[in-house]
């Protein structure tokens, strides 16, 4: 049974966590001390639980949390080395842990166990931030709240500021919480409600201080021409533009995207501070860990044409890499880690928005919610005072932490499909969803492409949250459907790396049965569809700079003469043979185009599903339930092949194991000897 104080403390957290207003993402922690009964002695002991490192508020459980013995934790301030030493101190957590399990403690634990209060909330508001960053936060801090609330000068993160907390605590008896200059905020109480009160005292307080006492347009006069744009044009320059930026973001390595177009960006980058104070950086940890020191701004108005920005970005980005490396070699010490990089996690476009990137679709979400964050800070800032973030020398100090590069050290091993963004057409149902699912979970990013928008979304929203998986509307023998589809993918993830042409239909009939109808309508989502997808596929790859996979799902059909079937297999031989011409054009570009030959695939078929079941059967006269057993029994191998078994083979075609491999037909077939190439 979980104690009462963990539960509130979880209750609290949650609410906190789910309040935009009090932290971002992953920020800020909480705590609560209470007493058990230590199982060895049987006797009470006091013990502190503790959001642990890496963790998020708005979905904390118990797991996430560090539980510690307080008597041990509060006696490490009599082994303590020192500031130039304080990072030693996280390893003697270890030893003040109650119990097997939990997460790891974070750095700001001392904070938390030091603070003479049993509840502890330290958050990261961007009203609270914003205070916490103009250059006279001090002063403000007291006009704003008296004495109520103490400010702190700015500490790193760490033993050191845990001590200063404390001793600010005592100097003010009767505050209710601190102010942490260039950080955030902490609060305490007695009780969990009322430690969580005196944080959304503080809140809403510089809130309501900001809103009074700051001056309007705090960010300035808007700029001629960088303006927003309207809603269809901006968009469509987002989509034209971001495969670049991604190409730019994934120099040293490949990273997802993700647009924000809000009116927070849209005006911040409208107005004639925004270079002034976009050069500046963020300022709390939480933010620039995630945004880098400072974002790539584009200085051209939101008209120029769009060659003229891809020429601009390029030049900006060679400019930004230099800086960047410069900004290291300033900072670094024969103990620093080795730089992690040089090309900017955010890009402002004006007129157009914010291009955020990550290891994955979430962090690439998250960093633009920090840096929009990062814009709240500065317009409370600048409305009341001068934004004055921490220096540089700080700045490299937490990006280049130890302790940080140890916390990236502990996640997990990116899963072999990690950064790349797969367009699979024909995915609402069938081979198409097994293929879909199966990429998913091998980490891809998944744009459900299908004629039913409705069912691709359906599926989509099966496999995840839109960080994993997005449906889109395609008609694939629609050469405007199939640009707008791809235009929707790249807005959706900043481009596409691995498109499956898998949208298909069969009408199986006698040659002298068969209609023009017939044939056109499967040479169109076939044949033609297939080329569609693979024209705009290649366009946007291209643009991209960062290679590819193309992937028909063609058929068995292709290479064997079955009775009864010209229009489909003709469509199907049409497919593989666009498999080895684009394995020819395209392999300059890096983009590997291969093919599978499925058969039988008669259980979850959408195809089989649609009437060529009935007709298959009755070709080769067997009762249709049997088909499937009927296909297994001609085969070398005698086994039913499955949408799982084709997902299989795409996965092995693009997980990374045939990097040297174009131009290949992959039968999964169970082993039909008609139909082995030659």
């Amino acid at each position: 049974m979980t104690d009462p104080v963990v539960s509130d403390l979880l209750a609290r957290s949650n609410r906190l966590g789910a309040d935009p207003r009090t932290t971002n993402y992953a920020g800020g922690n909480t705590s609560a001390a209470g007493t058990a009964t230590d199982p060895v002695t049987g006797q009470p002991v006091e013990l502190l639980w503790v959001k642990g490192s890496g963790g998020d508020l708005g979905t904390l459980t118990e797991a996430g949390l560090a539980v510690l013995r307080l008597d041990r934790l509060r006696s490490l301030v009599d082994v303590y080395p020192g500031v130039e030493q304080e990072d030693e101190m996280v390893a003697a957590f270890d030893y003040c842990l109650h119990g097997r399990g939990g997460a790891a403690p974070s750095i700001d634990t001392a904070m938390h166990g030091l603070v003479p209060a049993p509840h502890v909330d330290h958050l990261h508001p961007d009203s609270g931030i914003a205070l916490a960053t103009a250059a006279d936060g001090e002063a403000l801090t007291r006009e704003a709240f008296g004495d109520r609330v103490a400010w702190v000068p700015w500490r790193r993160p760490g033993f050191q500021l845990g001590l200063d907390m404390a001793r600010i605590v005592a100097e003010n008896p009767q505050a209710i919480g601190a102010v942490l200059g260039g950080h955030g905020i902490t609060a305490w109480g007695q009780t969990s409600e009322e430690c969580e009160a005196h944080s959304m005292e503080i809140i809403e307080t510089a809130e309501r201080f900001l809103a009074e006492r700051g001056r309007p347009e705090p960010f300035g006069p808007v700029l001629p021409g960088h303006e927003a744009l309207p809603q269809a044009e901006r968009r469509a320059r987002a989509a034209a533009l971001f495969p670049v930026v991604r190409r730019l973001a994934s120099t040293d390595r490949p990273q997802v995207g993700h647009l924000t177009d809000s009116d927070v960006v849209l005006d911040f980058l409208a107005r004639a501070e925004h270079p002034r104070l976009a050069a500046l950086g963020t300022s709390c940890p939480d933010h620039f860990l995630r945004t880098k020191v400072r974002p790539m701004v584009v200085d051209l108005p939101a008209t120029a044409p769009v060659e003229d920005v891809v020429a601009r970005l390029e030049e900006l980005h060679e400019a930004y890499r230099a800086d960047y490396a410069a900004y290291y070699d300033r900072n670094a010490d024969p103990d620093s880690p080795a730089m992690r990089g040089a090309d900017p996690a955010v890009v402002l476009v004006p007129g157009v928005g914010m291009f955020s990137f990550g290891a994955t679709k979430q962090t690439a979400r998250v960093a633009g919610e920090f840096y929009v964050n990062a814009i709240n800070v500065m317009r409370g800032a600048e409305a009341v005072s001068t934004y004055a973030p921490i220096d540089e020398v700080e700045k490299f100090r937490i990006e280049y932490w130890a302790l940080e590069e140890a916390k990236l050290a502990r996640m997990p091993k990116p899963k072999p499909l990690a950064t790349r963004v797969a367009f699979v057409t024909g995915a609402a149902g069938g081979i198409g969803k097994a293929i879909a699912q199966r990429l998913a979970a091998e980490g891809a990013c998944v744009v459900i492409a299908d004629l039913d928008l409705a069912k691709a979304t359906e599926a989509a929203a099966e496999m995840g949250s839109t960080d994993v998986a997005v449906g889109v509307a395609a008609d694939v023998s629609d050469g405007e459907a199939v640009a707008a589809a791809f235009r929707e993918a790249v807005l959706a993830f900043g481009g596409v790396d691995l498109v499956v042409n898998n949208a298909g239909l069969s009408i199986s009939k006698p040659l002298l049965d068969t209609t023009e109808r017939d044939w056109d309508l499967q040479h169109d989502v076939m044949a033609k569809g297939s080329f569609l997808v693979s024209r705009e596929a290649a366009r946007v790859m291209i643009e991209q700079g960062m290679g590819g996979d193309l992937v028909y799902i063609s058929s068995k059909n292709s290479v064997f003469a079955g009775p009864s079937n010209i229009a489909y297999s003709a469509a199907k031989a049409d497919q593989a043979h666009q498999v080895r011409l684009l394995a020819a054009e395209l392999g300059e570009h890096q983009i590997r185009v291969n093919g599978i030959n499925p058969d039988g695939v008669v259980r979850g078929s959408g195809i089989f599903a649609g009437g060529w079941g009935a007709s298959r059967a009755a070709t080769y006269g067997v009762p249709e339930e049997e088909l499937g057993a009927f296909y297994a029994q001609r085969t070398l191998l005698k086994r039913e092949v499955l949408p799982d078994h084709v997902a299989d083979a795409v996965f092995a075609l693009t997980g990374g194991e045939l990097t040297r491999t174009t131009g290949l037909h992959v039968p999964v077939d169970s082993g039909v000897a008609a139909a082995f190439l030659r």
